[in-house]
């Protein structure tokens, strides 16, 4: 979503019944501006040095608004932590368990896999999903062969 321009992201805020405010861009930018997938922490950080005043609790307040109309996902860590992601392009996640980079994989399950889960849960309506991934990156992997 990093693409999206002002009038767009004003307009997505305005359909899901929110407000734009400068604090929600700011927020909104430091996040689509990286694949790093940051913690709020992180941007917190970061929105300070262009917001001076603005508290963890807006940053926090500000993501779960973007979460809600769809333009940020949170991505679950294997240290208990959220991450934030805003790629609208199907992807899913893989989290390396030794280092704990998280990494973007790109792509969609197939109707098969999708009809599978479908007949499996009773004839669950699928609206949307995220595949989390953990493991073991190559550098991690091959650290831990030594």
């Amino acid at each position: 979503m990093d693409n999206l321009n002002n009038t767009s992201f004003r307009q997505i805020l305005a359909n899901h019944g929110q407000r734009y405010t400068h604090q929600r861009d700011v927020v909104f930018s430091i996040v689509s501006k990286t694949s790093a997938h940051p913690t709020a922490e992180d941007i917190f950080l970061e929105a300070r040095i262009l917001l001076p005043s603005i508290s963890l609790a807006t940053v926090y307040k500000n993501l779960d608004t973007l979460i809600t109309c769809g333009l940020a996902k949170k991505v679950n860590h294997t240290d208990g932590s959220n991450r934030y992601c805003c790629r609208a392009d199907p992807h899913h996640h893989a989290t390396c368990l030794g280092c704990g980079a998280v990494t973007d994989i790109p792509g969609k399950l197939g109707d098969t896999e999708l009809s599978r889960v479908r007949n499996e849960a009773g004839n669950f309506e699928i609206v949307g999903y995220e595949l989390e991934l953990s493991g073991y990156c190559s550098k991690c992997k091959l650290n831990s062969i030594n």
